[in-house]
């Protein structure tokens, strides 16, 4: 049976309008990154040392209320949490947040939360969305009048239990694979301490002393054109971060254009950084990706391995303490890059190649790990959004 937003929630508003700062101390406050990647982030709420409750009791948080982004990038609104209370627990729901408390007779919140990731309230949201120049919002008279699908609570329910056993299955796959990745982070340290303090004292040389002589640390093509049904495969930042790239997704360019940045062209074992937008991003390509070329925002790293491993190379790069003193160099107001100059001349330590090769080893073995639990967690995935389809459309 289908009902309007309206008719399963009894009050939909917005949070009070705190000035939260520095402050620190008092009761904690919602804020839009509280419900970042789609989980009630206790982390991440703001601070106006308010110690007396009295005048904000209105906003206090309750058990099952669900918290729904309004204000925010196209792609998130309509993002929603569901916040569940902790013992003796006091927080005050902040604005740009909207709390929905729902009519519990007909909807039950969890399944509410489901619905709104579903793809039909998706595009629902697309249709009332408002957008500006920094940011998209959606009205709560226009939210009121969606429609959902609203079962009985039996049966809700029964969804609700499906759902959630197999979340906390993409949950347990997730920790296993931050657990993995803890551990060579670990071991890295073990080996070779702080690669900025360097503690154990190697020897350091400048990125532009360890790469091979035809490795220029250049940036790629300013304009790569149109993309072309046929040409040669570019590389940009959005195609490496937080993303296994494939030759067959990449933008393409003209032959033309790619023959005047010669001095990036790929040979097909590179370790590509991103210097542009996202900073300090790395990937190490393989012989596939030969001929290819990489746009303004990446440079390719080709090191000689007598002196630096280049899988060991991409491991130090991300090492945090140096990812961010790279990152630190990085200037811009609307767009941040860095300087090739200061890329050249970042300091690394360069341990001894065997030490460096035994880490790479393990790294490799971990790896193998990584990538069996990886397959379990899209299975898993694949699994969930055929059921989020299934019951949501």
């Amino acid at each position: 049976m289908e009902k309007t937003i309206n008719e399963c929630f009894f009050q939909i508003q917005n949070g009070a309008n705190i000035k939260q700062g520095d402050v620190e101390g008092g009761f904690p406050i919602t804020r839009i990154e509280t419900t970042a990647n789609d989980k009630f982030n206790r982390d991440r709420m703001g601070y106006a040392g308010i110690t007396d409750i009295s005048k904000y009791e209105a906003y206090v948080l309750e058990d099952g209320d669900l918290l729904m982004s309004h204000i925010n990038s196209v792609q998130y609104l309509g993002r929603t949490v569901l916040y569940i209370k902790q013992p003796d627990e006091i927080i005050i729901h902040g604005m740009n947040l909207l709390r929905l408390k729902a009519r519990r007779n007909i909807i039950n919140p969890a399944y509410a939360r489901y619905c709104f990731y579903g793809h039909t309230f998706r595009c629902q949201i697309g249709n009332i969305t408002k957008k500006s120049v920094n940011q998209a919002s959606f009205a709560v008279k226009d939210l009121k009048q969606i429609k959902i699908e609203v079962p009985s609570l039996d049966v809700q329910n029964k969804v609700v239990v499906i759902l959630d056993r197999v979340q906390k299955l993409i949950d347990m796959r997730n920790n296993e694979l931050a657990s993995l990745d803890d551990l060579i982070k670990a071991r890295f340290v073990e080996m070779f301490g702080d690669a900025v303090d360097n503690p154990m004292g190697w020897e350091k040389r400048q990125l532009q002393e360890i790469v091979t002589d035809d490795c220029t640390i250049s940036y790629g093509i300013v304009q790569t054109g149109d993309d072309q049904e046929e040409g040669v495969p570019v590389f940009r930042p959005v195609d490496i971060v937080n993303r296994v790239p494939k030759l067959d997704e990449l933008k393409k360019t003209t032959e033309e254009i790619s023959n005047k940045y010669k001095r990036t062209v790929l040979k097909g074992r590179e370790m590509l950084i991103t210097v542009r937008a996202n900073i300090a991003d790395t990937y190490i390509i393989g012989e596939e990706f030969k001929g290819c070329n990489v746009g303004r925002g990446i440079v390719p790293i080709r090191t000689k391995e007598d002196i630096m491993v280049l899988e060991f190379l991409k491991y130090l790069m991300d090492s945090k303490h140096l990812n961010d003193k790279i990152k630190s160099k990085a200037k811009g107001i609307t767009l941040i890059q860095l300087n090739m100059e200061d890329l050249r001349e970042v300091e690394l330590i360069v341990p001894p190649l065997e030490q460096q090769k035994v880490f790479v080893e393990f790294a490799n073995q971990v790896n193998k790990s990584k990538f069996a639990v990886q397959k379990t967690l899209e299975q898993t995935q694949t699994l969930f959004d055929s059921l989020m389809q299934k019951y949501f459309g």
